[in-house]
């Protein structure tokens, strides 16, 4: 088996440019610094260019060829488009098992798998906290669900990760201080600071899952708990809600303290829900 490749370019100062010499890739900055990359150790594995840089048509051809992952970036760091290999999409049975689960019953098990997985994480951030926990019964009636359809069944399912996570943000958001503290979790036209974050946290991870299923060969717009939709990448929301957690933590952590004075009002600029 072969080692995984663990290094990264990030090309995200304005003006540089990315192209290749002599069995290297080089990156030069605005003031003509540079720096080798030897192919032949074998250790790139992915690289981020994001707007306002350069880079050659023979770099990304090399890039191609030594399966690097070409990630783009807007110019405020957000992905947009990832290039690849061609051969990097032989992996076919991998996709072929994944659209089999919705026929063979694997499906709604994974579904459950899911908002399990959520809860038990939320537990552990309430936990953290002294707060309390989310019962435990709920877990196992998750278990035991049992309906007639894949539908019904998904449906219910979100109906008690909805109310789960309505009753942990009510812990949740006492943590913060009570000038910015919300009276409810909002993800689409959320005005007020402290929901925007989580909002703005959630992007964040929600474009590392999106580029690690890319990698792990997954079809990211098949989900099982959230819905087949188009434009949505449902098995990205259903990955977020084992992370989410993590998220929480870190924002409580080190944004507990935030005050009102610390946000900026930007009426034009909403950050858009994720999942």
């Amino acid at each position: 088996m072969g080692s995984v490749k663990q290094e990264k370019i990030s090309i995200d100062s304005f003006g540089s440019f990315l192209g290749r010499d002599k069995g290297c890739l080089i990156v030069r900055d605005r003031e003509k610094n540079e720096k080798r990359y030897p192919l032949f150790d074998n250790e790139l594995g992915e690289i981020q260019i994001r707007s306002g840089n350069t880079v050659s048509s023979g770099a990304l051809a090399t890039c191609g060829f030594w399966n690097i992952d070409v990630l783009i970036l807007t110019g405020r760091g957000h992905p947009i488009a990832i290039l690849k290999s061609l051969y990097d999409d032989s992996h076919v049975e991998t996709r072929i098992c994944q659209y089999r689960a919705l026929e063979n019953g694997k499906a709604s098990e994974i579904a459950k798998k899911f908002v399990i997985g959520k809860i038990e994480g939320q537990n552990q951030v309430l936990k953290k906290y002294g707060l309390r926990r989310i019962d435990f019964s709920v877990i196992e009636t998750v278990k035991s669900l049992n309906c007639e359809g894949y539908g019904t069944l998904r449906r219910r399912l979100m109906g008690i990760e909805g109310k789960c996570s309505e009753k942990y943000f009510d812990q949740i958001f006492k943590l913060f201080h009570d000038s910015v503290r919300p009276q409810r979790r909002k993800k689409f036209k959320a005005y007020d600071g402290l929901n925007n974050l989580f909002n703005l946290a959630y992007r964040v991870l929600s474009s590392k899952v999106h580029i690690a299923l890319i990698k792990a060969h997954l079809e990211p717009y098949l989900g099982f708990l959230h819905g087949i939709q188009f434009g949505k990448p449902s098995l990205v929301c259903d990955f977020l809600e084992l992370y989410r957690y993590l998220m929480d933590d870190f924002l409580v952590e080190y944004a507990r303290n935030l005050k009102p004075k610390h946000f900026v009002i930007k009426a034009e600029v909403n950050i858009q829900p994720c999942c």
